[in-house]
């Protein structure tokens, strides 16, 4: 079996036990808005955001079976010190502050800079305390 089939492989089976865990929930729970998390102190990212943002970092840093490990724990981090729609705004500010153009200058303020700045700070230190190097390319969610 190929590396990138056994990769496949795993991410099948991450959403698989995904649907399966949504299934299992209550209606009311899963229309509701991600919120703070009591048991492990930090935020609830929804499902997809997570394999979303777990998919991209190993686009970035390779298709192995370590890897899943390594970008699951880079977004755990992230999770346990960001709200999710600011992790969704600051990986926005982050993707797009490289943007030529007209239709990037709202990605070139001052305000833009200071949110792609925290983003790739917290992403750095997750990334190193994850065991993953240095990244290529910021991954942000979509």
């Amino acid at each position: 079996m190929t590396i990138s089939c056994r990769a496949l492989q795993v991410v099948t089976s991450v959403l698989t036990v995904a649907c399966f865990a949504l299934a299992a929930s209550p209606a009311s729970a899963q229309n509701a808005a991600p919120r703070a998390s009591a048991q492990a102190g930090g935020y609830d990212y929804p499902t997809q955001g997570r394999v979303e943002y777990v998919l991209g970092c190993m686009d970035d840093n390779g298709h192995d079976f370590a890897n899943v490990y390594k970008c699951s724990c880079v977004i755990d981090k992230m999770a346990a010190a960001l709200p999710y729609d600011e992790f969704v705004d600051q990986s926005t500010f982050s993707k797009y502050a490289t943007l030529g153009g007209e239709g990037g200058a709202e990605f070139r303020v001052d305000h833009a800079k200071s949110q792609t700045k925290r983003f790739r700070d917290l992403q750095t230190n997750a990334y190193q305390a994850c065991g993953l190097g240095l990244q290529k390319t910021p991954t942000a969610a979509k």
